[in-house]
């Protein structure tokens, strides 16, 4: 395989893309990344190379059903999206009107809006009505930090033995070992990593991540069998 663009373009966007897949693919993820800003989202979408930590999840466990909780403006389920097979389906959860209307934009640019579906609302009573459904194969929490181990709770709901479930953001600068802070992303963190380390159910780690969004990491669960 060869592999094209510059090596620094390369890295800048988490991984090597494909000759004649460099220029269309940088493109399209920077575009992206420009809708959100000219949006007014928040800056928070994942870093590139956990975008593409995401991508290569999917195509390492062969994700045909995906759970995202927190769409944003869609970067993190675009890599996701694009990772599925044709008749794969991805839903995304987004509390915020605005946000959702945006990630629908940048879904039918990226040409995945056929496999994605955005729930607009609260995402605990979007999870509530989900009802009896296939399982999902990869879940990704990346949402309203606080309600985090209530949505591991659903999550763990809506597995099957071998899910893959990924919480984003659980390093917070460090803060994640302080049992005394007063900040309630913090505490729902803790709670949430609590909950994972003593659910018979799961195998989990936490792995912390330095790099363009600073310090932070992710938790990777397994759902055992």
């Amino acid at each position: 395989m060869t592999l094209t663009g510059s090596v620094w373009e390369g890295r800048k966007l988490g991984g090597w893309v494909k000759e004649g897949e460099a220029g269309s693919t940088l493109w399209l993820l920077s575009q992206v990344l420009e809708n959100n800003q000219r949006a007014g989202l928040p800056a928070i979408d994942v870093a590139a190379n956990q975008g593409q930590f995401l991508a290569l999840l999917v195509r390492m466990t062969g994700a045909r059903r995906i759970l995202e909780i927190g769409t944003l403006g869609g970067y993190s389920t675009i890599w996701m999206a694009r990772e599925l097979p044709a008749d794969g389906e991805l839903l995304t959860l987004e509390a915020d009107a605005h946000h959702a209307a945006v990630a629908r934009e940048n879904l039918r640019l990226a040409g995945v809006d056929d496999r994605v579906a955005v729930l607009e609302g609260p995402a605990l009573t979007s999870l509530e009505t989900l009802g009896e459904r296939p399982p999902f194969d990869l879940i990704f929490i990346d949402a309203d930090k606080p309600n985090n181990p209530h949505y591991l709770r659903w999550a763990l709901r809506y597995s099957r033995p071998g899910t893959v479930i990924v919480g984003d953001n659980v390093v917070r600068d460090g803060e994640v070992t302080n049992p005394e802070s007063a900040d309630d992303r913090v505490q729902g963190v803790r709670a949430f990593i609590d909950m994972m380390g003593s659910d018979p159910r799961l195998t989990v780690t936490a792995l912390q991540t330095v790099g363009s969004k600073g310090w932070d990491g992710f938790t990777l669960a397994w759902v055992n069998a």
